[in-house]
């Protein structure tokens, strides 16, 4: 009876321990509490250090995942300049087929309205070409009356070139005058040889533009009479069917942004040639309606073409007529190019073309580095085109 009393004290001494290591489990929280394993100890291995990748900021490598992606867009597009520059005959004469069809193709439309398809393709091309044929006619025949007159204006003009020379801040002499002459003569008489094989060789660019102007017009007549569905055609047989409604937007895309920087552009050019031609007339500047059609074609190279086309103005002003008229002409620059960048291309290219004036700057000037005039004129509608691209595949910000 001891013995079992001595255990029951036992087990009750035992619970009651439990009962205080409970209740310095609770006080502590460093006991393991009732009813649990005891916790054991781990040793964990030591901790590396991190690698030097995983110690790059976020943007950093953000930059190189961009980065890579835009040299391999950037061999890609160098690339196709490569091809084009081994093919530029074709694909200038594609890319003014694209520019004829775009101005065509509303008057197109319209007169597909009254007669047959076919029909109206041929009244728009044949009338367009005789309204072109007539403005150079125009130009031909008041240059023709007046190259009578035009040589000894250009004479005068010369001597009157020397005589305000001479004078201050200037001060050349009649002998600096005589001998820069005998240079230019000398230069002339040195370099024959090679002034006559340029002109060979353009003669034979002559020939690559006639035939360029021909295959040009040819596929214009298909792209007005058939466009669409030779770009159905395209998207449903080399496209694959996923890929079709995103080319199918891209395509549409581009195109409404070609054609609206094509029939701004014009718009443009023919509002400069007007007040040019208007302004060279009122001034007697000789080779006015000449120097008119220089700046309509010169305005295709935005931001670069129209002063270069005044310039040349200016210079035949100062031959012909003096130089207070030269320097009226030569503001003529500087207020052209206000209302042009002012006026004209944000209401008449705006809502169709959305590019800065810095980028439309740079394209200019990387189109001529690479591809010459064709590059400058080309580069604008290029960077506008890939621009509507990019922005009709970007997906819609939720």
């Amino acid at each position: 009876m001891a013995k079992a009393g001595r255990g029951a004290a036992g087990e009750g001494g035992g619970a009651a321990g439990e009962g205080r290591w409970a209740a310095g489990g609770g006080r502590g929280g460093n006991r393991t509490p009732l009813g649990s394993r005891p916790a054991h100890s781990v040793r964990l291995p030591p901790r590396r250090p991190a690698p030097a990748t995983d110690r790059t900021g976020p943007f950093l490598r953000s930059a190189a995942a961009h980065a890579w992606r835009l040299i391999l867009v950037g061999i890609v597009v160098y690339g196709l300049f490569v091809v084009l520059g081994r093919f530029e005959t074709i694909a200038v004469a594609l890319f003014l087929a694209l520019v004829i069809t775009s101005v065509l193709r509303p008057a197109t439309d319209q007169l597909a309205r009254l007669v047959p398809r076919p029909l109206a393709v041929a009244l728009a091309l044949v009338g367009s070409i005789v309204v072109l044929l007539g403005l150079l006619a125009l130009v031909g025949d008041a240059v023709a009356n007046e190259s009578s007159t035009l040589a000894d204006e250009f004479r005068n003009g010369v001597h009157r070139i020397e005589v305000w020379l001479q004078h201050p801040p200037f001060r050349l002499s009649r002998r600096k005058l005589s001998d820069l002459q005998d240079q230019i003569v000398h230069y002339v008489s040195a370099h024959r040889a090679g002034l006559l094989s340029s002109a060979v060789s353009g003669l034979g660019r002559a020939v690559e533009f006639v035939t360029g102007g021909a295959l040009a017009l040819f596929a214009s007549v298909f792209f007005l009479h058939s466009g669409e569905r030779l770009w159905t055609w395209s998207r449903d047989e080399v496209v694959p069917g996923r890929a079709r409604p995103g080319w199918d937007r891209a395509g549409r895309a581009a195109w409404r942004a070609f054609a609206g920087y094509t029939r701004g552009i014009i718009i443009v050019a023919a509002t400069n040639a007007v007040i040019v031609g208007i302004a060279l007339l009122a001034l007697e500047v000789p080779l006015a309606l000449p120097l008119a059609l220089l700046e309509f074609f010169a305005a295709f190279v935005p931001l670069v073409g129209s002063p270069v086309a005044l310039g040349v103005a200016t210079v035949v002003a100062l031959a012909g007529r003096g130089p207070a008229i030269a320097l009226v002409v030569l503001a003529l620059i500087v207020i052209v190019g206000q209302l042009e960048g002012h006026v004209l291309h944000p209401l008449v290219m705006g809502w169709a073309v959305r590019l800065h004036p810095l980028v439309v700057a740079v394209s200019v000037l990387a189109g001529g580095t690479v591809a010459g005039v064709i590059g400058a004129v080309v580069a604008v509608p290029f960077v506008s085109v890939v621009w509507a691209v990019f922005r009709a595949l970007r997906p819609a910000p939720t």
